[in-house]
C-alpha cells in the first residue's frame, strides 16, 4: 500500500507542517528542511516534494500555519478585551510570543534572507486581523488609520524584541519586559484615540 493511500494528501501536509513547527521551535529555522521534516513524520523526501514542491513552499505553509494558530489565540484575547474581560496586556503578550516563543521572527527573518520577502505577510495579517477585530465598523477613517498604525508599531516592536530584545536589554541594563509594557501603553492610548470601548479595559 502506498504512503498516499495510508495518509491522504491534506493529512500528510498537516503532519508535515506540524513537524516543521516543532523543528522550528526546537532547533531554529535552519532545521526546517524537507529531509528533516520527512524523517520526523516517517515519510520520504520525494513524498514531501510532491506535497509542497520545494522547501520554500513548505516554509510558506509553516508561516501560514503559525499565523492561523496565533490568530486563533489572539482572537480570543481580542474578543475578551472587547467584552471587558480581557486586557491589552494579554493581546501584547500573544503578539510578542508569536514572534518569539512560537518562532515567527526566526522563520520570517530566515525566509526573507533566502529571498522570500513575503514570508512575514501571514503573521502580519494575523495581528492586523486582531487589531481590526478591535475596531468597530461604525468608526471612521481616522480611527481605522490609528489602529493600522498601531498594528505596524506592535509588529515592529514584537519582531525587534524577538530578534535582539534579550541581548539589547542586557547591554542597556534594563528589564526586557519593559518593551511589552510600553506596547501596552501604546495600545491603550490607541484605543482612547480611536474611541474604542476597549480603552476602558485595564492594562
Amino acid at each position: 500500500m502506498s504512503i498516499r493511500k495510508r495518509m491522504p494528501q491534506e493529512e500528510s501536509r498537516r503532519a508535515a507542517v506540524e513537524a516543521a513547527r516543532t523543528l522550528l521551535i526546537e532547533a531554529g529555522p535552519q532545521a526546517v528542511t524537507l529531509k528533516a521534516v520527512a524523517a520526523r513524520i516517517g515519510r520520504t523526501h520525494a513524498n514531501l516534494l510532491h506535497h509542497f514542491g520545494s522547501a520554500a513552499e513548505l516554509q510558506k505553509a509553516l508561516a501560514v500555519h503559525l499565523a492561523a494558530t496565533v490568530c486563533e489565540s489572539i482572537g480570543e484575547a481580542a474578543r475578551a478585551a472587547r467584552a471587558g474581560v480581557g486586557s491589552p496586556r494579554e493581546i501584547v503578550d500573544l503578539a510578542f510570543d508569536a514572534f518569539d516563543r512560537e518562532g515567527g521572527a526566526a522563520l520570517a527573518s530566515w525566509m526573507m534572507l533566502s529571498g522570500n520577502e513575503d514570508a512575514l505577510d501571514p503573521i502580519v495579517e494575523a495581528i492586523h486581523g486582531l487589531v481590526d477585530e478591535l475596531h468597530p465598523q461604525e468608526q471612521g477613517h481616522e480611527a481605522k488609520l490609528t489602529m493600522h498604525e498601531t498594528t505596524r508599531a506592535l509588529v515592529l516592536l514584537a519582531l525587534g524584541d524577538a530578534l535582539i530584545g534579550e541581548r539589547l536589554a542586557k547591554s542597556l541594563g534594563v528589564r526586557r519586559d519593559t518593551v511589552r509594557e510600553r506596547a501596552v501603553a501604546m495600545l491603550v492610548a490607541s484605543y482612547l484615540e480611536a474611541g474604542l470601548a476597549s480603552a476602558e479595559v485595564e492594562p
